[in-house]
């Protein structure tokens, strides 16, 4: 296997630079909220540079130690052991801390503003220091406070990283989906076609061999240019108006279709397939298809109406052809463009039509963060 090292190169690097920004955050909050109650920011800011090498060490030790190696691995009982254990350290070391550096650092500062000011007579003896209980008890909110603010904001990182594979895996899924859906079809025509010795079977051939090195080459783009994809509905259709020849009318108007309009692959062909296998394949004599697509204010709307069979598809067939194509669109739309497509559905006794509008510059990009 080879590596991309140029590209892990960068990853570990932006990794370092969010890190190093959050830690920068939480020093400038602190500075903030603990400046008001010593004496200057300046002081502050000293004071939590004392204490952020601890906090720093505490967080990576839960995060990247201690709940891998037990709590994803399913080792409760290690986990909470190695937990209370990295509390207790950690609210220890921040008190000894705090006797042995911050608290003289601050107290120095206010005995040069205060001649007066005798600090150890405060405190007692190192020992009351270490074991006062409302030492100890601001000692453990001070050491967890801010690790565990961040332990929260990995949990939720990891949540939405596993969202997003999830929805990956599930359009790879989708995608696989349509291909042997649409090659199982499309098969079928032509396996008509050679039945009758059609001289047109070599078109048929050309023509699936095109559509398939797109589907199999070009479509595994997160978008394709607008123009390429409608390219291929053509495709399509050419080849069934092979299959239907004159007992099928079809009209297919385009306007407003400019460069520079992208669209996620394969939304628009099964819309098509589905009208040619569940409107003209199950009619018998005359059919028609229309279909309407439009580009305005990069908003597409397609439109498509075909004739229904004569005669309703029994209960049985109706399960095996679900109209796989249709649910497969939908699905993609909901994930693609949550809150920019509309898929409308209108049937009536002799009519079946399908309108999908789709707000282009609104795809939702999966993976990124």
């Amino acid at each position: 296997m080879k590596f991309n090292a140029p590209l892990i190169l960068k990853l570990r690097s932006e990794r370092i630079i969010q890190h190093g920004a959050f830690w920068v955050v939480v020093l400038l909050i602190l500075a903030m909220i603990y400046g008001v109650g010593l004496p200057g920011y300046w002081s502050a800011v000293r004071m939590i540079l004392i204490f952020m090498p601890l906090h720093m060490l505490y967080f990576y030790m839960i995060a990247y130690v201690v709940m891998p190696r037990y709590l994803f691995t399913g080792r409760y009982f290690r986990f909470f052991v190695s937990l209370v254990l990295c509390i207790f350290l950690a609210a220890l070391c921040f008190r000894l801390l705090e006797i042995l550096f911050a608290d003289p650092m601050i107290y120095k500062t206010i005995k040069k503003q205060d001649k007066t000011f005798v600090w150890h007579k405060l405190d007692g003896t190192f020992t009351e220091q270490l074991l006062k209980y409302t030492y100890i008890i601001n000692a453990f909110e001070q050491a967890n406070f801010v690790v565990w603010i961040a332990v929260a904001i990995k949990f939720f990182k990891m949540w939405y990283e596993k969202q997003q594979a999830a929805l990956e895996a599930e359009l790879i899924l989708l995608k696989g989906q349509l291909h042997p859906h649409f090659l199982f079809n499309t098969l079928n025509n032509l396996y008509a076609l050679t039945l009758c010795q059609s001289p047109r079977s070599p078109s048929v051939v050309i023509g699936l061999s095109e559509i398939l090195r797109y589907m199999l080459y070009e479509a595994n783009a997160d978008v394709v240019d607008l123009k390429r994809d409608v390219e291929i509905v053509e495709n399509y259709i050419a080849l069934e108006k092979i299959r239907y020849e004159e007992r099928l009318d079809l009209n297919f108007s385009i306007k407003g279709m400019e460069p520079g309009h992208s669209i996620v692959p394969l939304l628009i062909l099964p819309l098509v397939e589905n009208a040619f296998k569940h409107g003209t394949s199950e009619k018998i004599g005359d059919a028609w298809i229309n279909m309407d697509l439009q580009v305005r204010n990069d908003t597409l709307k397609f439109k498509i109406s075909n004739s229904k069979p004569d005669q309703p598809a029994k209960p049985d067939q109706e399960k095996n052809h679900s109209r796989i194509g249709l649910a497969n669109v939908r699905k993609r739309l909901e994930i693609l463009y949550p809150s920019a497509h509309q898929l409308r559905i209108l049937e009536e006794e002799d009519i079946y039509a399908v309108i999908l509008e789709i707000n282009l510059d609104k795809r939702l990009k999966i993976g990124e963060i």
